[in-house]
C-alpha cells in the first residue's frame, strides 16, 4: 500500500499548517490510519514532522528541505511522511516531544521524529538544516543514515522504539501522591526563593536570553504578594510586588510589546526585551492581559492598565472572527513591501528613520524618535540580530515618558503628547497598508478560553461592561461551534467550517476558567452552570483514579501510544494546574467538598514535581496558595442594575484578592439555583431597601454592610489577616 501513495494528500485538510505543505513534493499524509497502514504494508519507518502555521523555523525547514526535490525524493522512497499540526493534536505532539526532549535534551518546533510502523519513536530532533552546517548534521545526510539503519537494523530500531515507549509509560504512570505530611506553605517559601534567585535585577524577568514573558510565573508572584500581605510578611510582599511590576513594566516598554498596535510578541531574543521573535499568539495575549490586570490592582500603575486595554484592542481588531471567536496566531514573517516577494521576520513592524520622517515630518519624527528609541542606523543591539534582518531598521520601544521626551525636545508636555498620539495613528494607518503576516484562523477551544477570561476579568477590574459583552459573545460562539450538544462532546477546534478532534484536558480546563470568570463579570448563572458541567466532563474523561491528577488526553485513540500528564506550566498552563484553581472556586461557590478534596488530591499528585522544581509548576503553586488561604466569600444581595449594588461591587473588584469567591443574590433564578446547593444563600437579601454585602471567611459570615467604605475596610482586614485554615 505504501508504494501506491503517489501524491501529497494534504489538500483537503483544514489546518492552515498542513495546507501550507499541500504543494510540497513530499508525499505528505495526515496523521491517521491510512498513513499507518501504508507504513505497515511497506515496512517503512514513518517520518513525523510536527509544527504550526506561524512557526518561523517551520517555514525555514519547509523552504530549505520540504520544497527541495532531492530531499523529497529520499523522503518519499524510504519513509512514509506524516504532517501534524501540534495545535490541533497536542496529544500526539506531547508524546513525541517528551521523547525528543529526553533523548536530545531540548525540544521545539519543527519537531522531526522517526517512528517504526507501530508508531514507536527511535530517533528524533527539531530543526535540521538541509546540509551540514552550524555544527549540525544536515537533514539529507540524516535521512540517508536513518534509511540505512532501518534497512540493516530494523529489529534494533523496533527494540529501541519499544524501550522508549515503555519509559514513557512508566513516566506517565508514576504518582507523587503521598499522605505523608500535609500540604504546607514550605513549597511557597521555596518558590519565592527560586524566583528571587532567577530574577534579572537589571532588565527584570527571569533568566537570560532568550527571555519569555511566561505569565504563569507572574501569576504566582501575585499570589505570593497576596499571601505575604495576609501573613504580615511585609518585606516579602514588597519584593514579590517589585519583581512582578518591574517585569510587566519592562515588557510594556520593550520591543516585545507592539508599541503601535498593542499586544505582545512571543518572546525577546535578548535579555533586555528589545528584539522580539515577532510571532503573536492568542494564548500569550490572554494570559499577559491577566497578569497586567493583577499588576495594576497591586501597584495602581495606569500604564499596565493601558497596556491591557491595548492588547484587548489588538485582539478585537486583528484576531477576531466575524462571529466573535478568536483566531489562533499571527506569523512573525511577512513580505517587506507590496512589490517585494522577499519575506523577513518583523518586516511588518519595523521602521527606518527615513520612513518615519517621510510619514511624520521632521519635527514630529524627531520627537517620536526620542520617545521610541529610534536610531538613524537602526536600533537592534549588537548580537541580537545575527542574520542582519533588522539592519538599518528600528524596533519601536518606549524609551522615555512623555515628560522626559518633552524636556529633551524643549517642547511643552501637552504638545508632545498630541504629537505622539497623532504620529501613532498615522503610522498605524501606514502599517495597515503593508503586507500582513499570515494569520492562522483556527479557533481553538483552550486558547479562546484564555482570551474570554482576559476580557471577562478586564470588564471587572477596569469597570468596562463592554468587555463582558465581548467575552459573552465569544463564549456563545465557541459553544456553538465546538460543543456538540447532541453527543455531549467538546471538540478541540473549528476551522474552515469543520470541527476538529475531541477536546483535550486543557480545552476543558481553560473553558471552565473562562465560564467562572464570565459569571463573576456578569453574574449570569448560565456561565456558572456551564463551568460546573465542564469540570464534571473533565473529571470524567481525564481524571486518573489510581494516581490522581489529570491525563492530557482521553482514552480511546489507539494511535496515541501513551496517555501523559502535563507536569509543566509553560507557555500555556498545565490542565492540572488550572483544574486545581477551578475546583477550588467551584467547590467554594457551590459548597461541594468533594471538589475541594479533588483539588487537594491533584496538588498531592504533583507534589514531587513542584517540591523538587517550583519553577516547573508555578500555577499549581498558585493553586496551593489559594488552598492554604481557605474559603473567603462575598455575596452581594440586591438589584444588579442599581447604583448601590455597583458601588459595593467596585469596592470588591478594585482590590487584588485572589481566591476570593464572589456571588450574587439578586432574588432571581440564579440565587434560587445557588441556594439549592448552599442553603444559607436563600436568606441573603438587601438591607433597608439597599444592596448589601455579606462577607464570609472560614465558613463564618459577618453581618451585612451597605456602605462601600465599610465593605472596603472589612476587605482590607481580611486581606491582612493570616489564614491557613487547612
Amino acid at each position: 500500500m505504501g508504494d501506491d501513495i503517489r501524491f501529497n494528500q494534504l489538500e483537503n485538510e483544514t489546518s492552515p499548517y498542513l495546507l501550507q505543505h499541500a504543494d510540497n513534493p513530499v508525499r505528505w499524509l495526515p496523521w491517521g490510519e491510512e498513513a499507518f497502514a501504508a507504513a505497515r504494508a511497506a515496512d517503512k519507518p514513518i517520518f513525523l514532522s510536527v509544527g504550526y502555521s506561524t512557526c518561523h523555523w517551520c517555514h525555514v525547514m519547509a523552504h530549505e528541505s520540504f520544497e527541495n526535490e532531492e530531499i523529497a525524493a529520499v523522503l518519499n522512497e524510504h519513509f512514509v511522511p506524516i504532517k501534524v499540526d501540534r495545535e490541533e493534536r497536542p496529544d500526539v505532539d506531547r508524546v513525541y516531544m517528551t521523547f525528543v526532549q529526553a533523548t536530545t535534551g531540548q525540544g521545539g518546533w519543527p519537531m522531526s521524529v522517526w517512528l517504526t510502523p507501530e508508531l514507536q519513536p527511535f530517533y528524533g530532533g527539531t530543526y535540521f538544516p538541509p546540509e551540514d552546517r552550524w555544527g549540525r548534521r544536515g537533514f539529507l545526510s540524516i535521512l540517508e543514515a536513518v534509511a540505512r539503519f532501518w534497512r540493516e537494523n530494523s529489529a534494533r530500531a523496533r527494540e529501541q522504539g519499544s524501550q522508549a515507549v515503555e519509559v514513557l509509560r512508566n513516566y506517565s504512570g508514576r504518582s507523587d501522591d503521598s499522605e505523608q505530611g500535609a500540604l504546607s506553605a514550605a513549597a511557597l517559601d521555596d518558590a519565592f526563593a527560586v524566583l528571587r534567585g532567577s530574577f534579572d535585577p537589571e532588565w527584570a524577568g527571569f533568566g537570560g536570553a532568550p527571555k519569555f514573558p511566561r505569565p504563569v510565573m507572574l501569576n504566582l508572584l501575585s499570589r505570593l504578594w497576596s499571601r505575604a500581605q495576609a501573613t504580615g510578611a511585609g518585606p516579602r510582599a514588597q519584593e514579590s510586588a517589585r519583581m512582578l511590576v518591574a517585569t510587566l513594566r519592562a515588557m510594556v516598554a520593550g520591543g516585545v510589546h507592539d508599541q503601535l498596535g498593542g499586544g505582545f510578541h512571543r518572546y525577546s531574543v535578548d535579555e533586555t526585551w528589545h528584539v522580539p521573535h515577532f510571532e503573536k499568539m492568542l494564548y500569550d495575549q490572554g494570559q499577559i492581559v491577566g497578569a497586567l490586570l493583577d499588576g495594576y490592582q497591586i501597584s495602581g500603575d495606569i500604564s499596565l492598565a493601558a497596556a491591557a486595554r491595548a492588547a484587548l484592542a489588538y485582539v478585537e481588531r486583528d484576531l477576531s472572527s466575524p462571529r466573535g471567536a478568536f483566531f489562533a496566531a499571527e506569523d512573525a514573517d511577512s513580505r517587506r513591501s507590496v512589490e517585494d516577494d522577499e519575506r523577513a521576520e518583523g518586516a511588518f513592524y519595523v521602521w527606518t528613520a527615513d520612513e518615519l520622517r517621510q510619514a511624520l515630518g521632521a519635527e514630529a519624527a524627531a520627537v517620536f524618535a526620542l520617545h521610541h528609541g529610534v536610531g538613524e542606523g537602526g536600533n537592534a543591539p549588537e548580537g541580537a540580530d545575527p542574520h542582519g534582518e533588522f539592519a538599518g531598521r528600528n524596533i519601536l520601544l518606549s524609551r522615555a515618558t512623555v515628560a522626559e521626551t518633552a524636556a529633551a525636545s524643549g517642547l511643552p508636555v501637552q504638545r508632545v503628547a498630541e504629537m505622539l498620539s497623532i504620529a501613532r495613528t498615522r503610522l498605524l494607518e501606514l502599517r495597515a497598508a503593508r503586507p500582513r503576516p499570515h494569520r492562522d484562523e483556527k479557533i481553538l477551544a483552550a486558547w479562546n478560553g484564555l482570551m474570554i477570561s482576559a476580557f471577562a476579568r478586564a470588564a471587572a477590574v477596569l469597570d468596562e461592561p463592554a468587555y463582558a459583552v465581548r467575552a459573552s459573545r465569544a463564549a456563545e460562539y465557541i459553544l456553538h461551534v465546538v460543543w456538540d450538544g447532541v453527543g455531549g462532546v467538546l471538540h478541540r477546534s473549528w476551522c474552515s467550517g469543520r470541527r476538529g478532534c475531541p477536546a483535550f484536558a486543557e480545552d476543558y480546563a481553560c473553558l471552565t476558567q473562562a465560564f467562572l470568570d464570565l459569571y463573576e463579570a456578569t453574574f449570569e448563572i448560565r456561565w456558572l452552570k456551564w463551568a460546573s458541567d465542564m469540570q464534571e466532563q473533565m473529571d470524567r474523561l481525564f481524571w486518573d483514579p489510581q494516581a490522581g491528577g489529570y491525563f492530557s488526553s482521553a482514552e480511546g485513540d489507539a494511535s496515541v501510544l501513551v496517555r501523559l500528564k502535563e507536569d509543566h506550566d509553560g507557555a500555556e498552563p498545565a490542565p492540572g494546574s488550572l483544574a486545581v484553581l477551578n475546583l477550588l472556586r467551584l467547590g467554594r461557590m457551590l459548597g461541594d467538598e468533594a471538589r475541594i478534596e479533588r483539588a487537594a488530591h491533584t496538588l498531592r499528585a504533583s507534589r514531587g514535581t513542584w517540591s523538587r522544581a517550583p519553577q516547573a509548576l508555578p500555577l499549581m503553586l498558585a493553586g496551593l496558595a489559594d488552598w492554604l488561604g481557605g474559603p473567603r466569600q462575598v455575596v452581594l444581595a440586591g438589584d444588579r442594575e442599581s447604583a448601590d449594588f455597583a458601588a459595593l461591587l467596585r469596592e470588591v473588584r478594585r482590590r487584588h484578592l485572589p481566591g476570593l469567591i464572589l456571588l450574587c443574590a439578586d432574588g432571581g433564578e440564579g440565587q434560587r439555583w445557588l441556594a439549592r446547593r448552599v442553603p444559607s444563600l436563600a436568606n441573603m437579601a438587601p438591607v433597608g431597601g439597599r444592596a448589601a454585602a455579606y462577607l464570609c471567611e472560614n465558613f463564618t459570615c459577618q453581618l451585612p454592610v451597605v456602605e462601600p467604605a465599610e465593605l472596603g475596610a472589612r476587605l482590607d482586614r481580611v486581606a491582612g489577616t493570616a489564614a491557613d485554615s487547612h
